[in-house]
């Protein structure tokens, strides 16, 4: 399958950490296509990541369970992605949040947090 290439930049932008260029990345694609919840999950872990960088963990923590949500339906692949390795990865995230609400970027930067790094797997 070819894919946009907004989504093969999106996973490279998620490799190093660019979440806040990940969100307008797929928002590009998912806005032609807005039924598509694997996008759409896709869109909000990178959302929820950012929100996490810059201390505001009560978004993080609702859009990561909301991308946990819609990716779920798509595992164990989809689009040539191990579905099954990012709902760990979003478990994970979940499991690592302060229970505080918001705590200074400075904070969220210094709390050991869990990786992933995407890849397509293509048959």
């Amino acid at each position: 399958m070819r894919y946009p290439e907004q989504y093969i930049r999106f996973i490279e932008k998620f490799n190093a950490g660019e979440y806040y260029e990940c969100h307008d990345l797929l928002e590009e694609i998912w806005m032609e296509d807005k039924a598509n919840k694997f996008l759409q999950g896709l869109l909000q872990m990178a959302v929820g990541l950012y929100h996490f960088s810059s201390g505001n963990v009560k978004g993080a923590r609702l859009m990561l369970a909301n991308a946990r949500k819609y990716l779920a339906r798509y595992g164990p692949r989809h689009w040539d992605l191990d579905v099954d390795a990012i709902l760990r990865f979003l478990d994970d995230c979940m499991d690592a949040l302060p229970q505080a609400d918001v705590i200074p970027y400075t904070e969220a930067k210094a709390i050991p947090f869990p990786s992933l790094h995407l890849s397509l797997d293509r048959p």
